[in-house]
């Protein structure tokens, strides 16, 4: 659509282009942050095996972003796969949040923010000149909506006490907190033109 038509323009080149190279940095992100978690002893048997899948999802996720990719003349694709601010912050603390402070900051906040910023370009896209984006995100997104719900079902298991609770939600306000500072709103990715 266009804007005569009453819906919005499409994305400049450069624009998609920083798009995919920062969800292939995320993707990449999720694939070691989980991989890092399945290894974790303290987390639940169930919940390791479930992350190692988890794992080799967002490896696959990353290829599909990498190989949509722009091949240009004078852009140098590989230099666009880097995490935004403030996201290395971001994972970093999910990192180190511990099985409940970890997957609470994941599956409440990282992935529903990552499937609303998919959503959000999904709507956006132009079905003549990114019709292969749009087939990854079909795909990308049926896995990111089960690892949600999935996710969820991990993080519910593991708030059997009030610390349990407390620690989940402390989780959360921290990264939401960080994420709304930074201008990341509601996605985990800020639009292009978006103001922080």
């Amino acid at each position: 659509m266009n804007e005569q038509s009453g819906g919005p323009s499409p994305l400049e080149l450069h624009q998609a282009a920083g798009l995919l190279g920062a969800y292939c940095a995320i993707e990449r992100r999720l694939f070691q942050l989980t991989g890092l978690f399945s290894t974790e002893p303290e987390m639940l048997p169930e919940a390791r095996v479930y992350l190692d899948l988890l794992s080799a999802q967002h490896a696959w996720h990353a290829e599909l972003w990498a190989d949509r990719l722009p091949i240009v003349s004078g852009l140098d694709a590989q230099a666009l796969v880097v995490l935004p601010p403030p996201l290395e912050e971001v994972f970093e603390s999910v990192a180190a949040g511990g099985q409940v402070g970890g997957l609470a900051g994941l599956f409440r906040v990282v992935i529903p923010r990552l499937i609303t910023s998919y959503v959000h370009h999904q709507a956006q896209a132009s079905v003549a000149s990114e019709a292969p984006t749009l087939r990854a995100f079909q795909l990308v997104l049926r896995d990111e909506i089960d690892a949600l719900v999935s996710g969820e079902a991990l993080v519910l298991g593991l708030l059997g006490s009030p610390e349990a609770v407390l620690t989940a939600g402390q989780m959360v306000i921290r990264l939401e907190t960080r994420l709304a500072e930074a201008g990341s709103f509601p996605g985990l990715v800020r639009w292009p033109g978006q103001r922080a």
